[in-house]
């Protein structure tokens, strides 16, 4: 689509319709970055966006920001008041020069202690020993790190123990740390351990500190006080050994912008280079709700039953308000194309029935759900119920769709898309007579505006298809809130055809405006 507009108006600039000036088009992606480490990745916590990245698909040695997914399997599976106690295999198996904590055999913690030991001090005996109390053993817990990680999406990591020390199949890649660091810096409890700037372990915890014991995080950002500070900072993790070289992992904030940044095998460079990251992350981009622009979907509440249909429950479709999308700072929404994907993964809301992925060229900058939310207290095949809860948007979705409960024959709908094509002829028409040209420039026109109604049905025609085959896999799910796969396929063609109206409409505004 982008393609064919862009001749439509590079035709008329060389036919003098319009200014000589730069015609309207998407803001490029931004660039002109470098970092010194071998790999290296920021990434829009909230979307999911990556903004930047260097071989971040590329496996590295993560040395102990492996630390991050053993703290978050650690709080989502154990309860932070159990107690832990240090086995001579946590605390006497660690290479020589291991970070540690100072535990001995026998030595007690709770997982609240042990976690801020684990990703303040990076104790690598405590990781050892949230691995045991959490799995039984240090190898039946690196497989669970494994399955945890491959339902994030991480394609190019493998994990051989909690703690990050060097071992030549524990890796992992900037993509996939990035993945992992976004799913940790969305869960409060870890956000509010790793935040800190130190913690005290208590008198007559630990042998080696009868008196107590305060240690302090390795994260020089996090330090006020220190040269390397960055404003906005949330937390994150260092990580070094001999093979991995530098790792860090930071995430901060700045004017609803959080944004992770992961270097991997730096040379002395890591601060630097996230440093570097992080302020072209929130120098050029911006973050925008979606549900506050997406308007495509806005029409299914009010045409939910349509052709007549009365589901079991009233149901409306609607975007999760939590979701966004990362533009560059001259980017506007209606820059961005959008797909479904019925094919839903376990992390999928139970509500929703879709994904929505959002594309800005062919970068993903976001996703949504597409969620059925059902009214209470609606009564199959009456309108009465829906005026007794005060619900006149339902009532007036079920009096629309009741005119409209005969099926209109084929000639019906060929008069319809020939009056569409019409009516957007004349709008093609009416732009350029304001623009004073001659008959050849209107039939040239005229010619683009089939070939793109041309394109436009090819592409629904494909999706329909792809539609018929997803049928099998989406019926179950649908069946949750009273729905065939027939009445869902209705809803979708629609709204389709009325985003892709909606978008032409957009480009015709702005056309005129110029």
């Amino acid at each position: 689509m982008k393609k064919i507009f862009s001749v439509l108006l590079c035709l008329s600039l060389f036919l003098g319709c319009l200014p000589a000036d730069k015609a309207w088009a998407a803001a490029e992606w931004p660039s002109g970055i470098s970092i010194s480490a071998d790999g290296g990745i920021v990434m829009d916590v909230n979307s999911g966006a990556v903004l930047y990245g260097k071989n971040i698909n590329e496996s590295y040695y993560p040395a102990s920001i492996t630390k991050i997914l053993t703290a978050l399997i650690i709080i989502e599976n154990c309860d932070l008041d159990d107690i832990v106690t240090f086995s001579h295999t946590a605390v006497n198996t660690l290479e020589p020069g291991a970070t540690i904590l100072g535990a001995r055999t026998g030595d007690q913690l709770s997982v609240r202690d042990c976690l801020y030991a684990l990703l303040l001090q990076s104790a690598n005996e405590v990781a050892n020993a949230l691995a045991e109390h959490c799995s039984g053993s240090i190898e039946a817990f690196a497989d669970l790190m494994n399955r945890k990680a491959e339902s994030l999406g991480c394609t190019n990591s493998h994990f051989a123990n909690p703690s990050g020390l060097n071992n030549e199949n524990h890796y992992t890649s900037a993509y996939d740390m990035a993945l992992i660091s976004q799913a940790a810096f969305e869960n409060p409890t870890f956000v509010e351990i790793d935040s800190t700037t130190y913690y005290d372990v208590l008198a007559g915890q630990l042998q080696q500190y009868p008196n107590g014991w305060r240690y302090y995080a390795h994260h020089r950002m996090l330090k006020k006080n220190d040269s390397v500070y960055y404003d906005g900072i949330i937390g994150g993790k260092t990580g070094y050994t001999s093979l991995a070289g530098n790792t860090l992992v930071t995430c901060a904030e700045r004017d609803g912008l959080r944004l992770v940044a992961v270097v991997l095998n730096g040379h002395q460079t890591h601060y630097t280079d996230t440093r570097t990251l992080l302020d072209f992350g929130f120098q050029n981009f911006k973050s925008i709700a979606i549900a506050d622009k997406d308007s495509t979907y806005q029409k299914i509440e009010n045409d939910l039953t349509i052709s007549g249909i009365i589901p079991g429950e009233s149901t409306r479709l609607s975007i999760d308000k939590g979701s966004v999308i990362t533009l560059p700072n001259g980017g506007d929404f209606s820059d961005v194309t959008s797909s479904l994907d019925y094919n839903l993964k376990g992390s999928a809301p139970d509500t929703a029935v879709a994904r929505i992925d959002y594309m800005y060229g062919n970068i993903k900058v976001g996703q949504a759900f597409l969620e059925a939310n059902t009214i209470p207290g609606f009564t199959p095949g009456t309108i009465e119920a829906l005026e007794s809860s005060g619900d006149s948007g339902a009532v007036a979705t079920i009096e629309v769709t009741a005119k409209a409960a005969e099926t209109p024959d084929p000639v019906q709908m060929d008069q319809s898309k020939e009056n569409q094509i019409s009516n957007s002829s004349e709008k093609i028409s009416s732009v350029f007579s304001i623009l004073k040209k001659v008959l050849f420039v209107i039939a040239v026109l005229a010619v683009i505006g089939a070939l793109v109604f041309g394109i436009l049905s090819y592409r629904e025609y494909r999706k329909q298809k792809e539609l018929s085959l997803r049928r099998e896999r989406r019926e179950s799910r649908l069946k949750r809130w009273g729905y065939s796969v027939t009445e869902f396929d209705m809803i979708m063609e629609e709204h389709l055809r009325s985003k892709n109206k909606y978008k032409k409409q957009g480009f015709w505004d702005r056309l005129r405006r110029r």
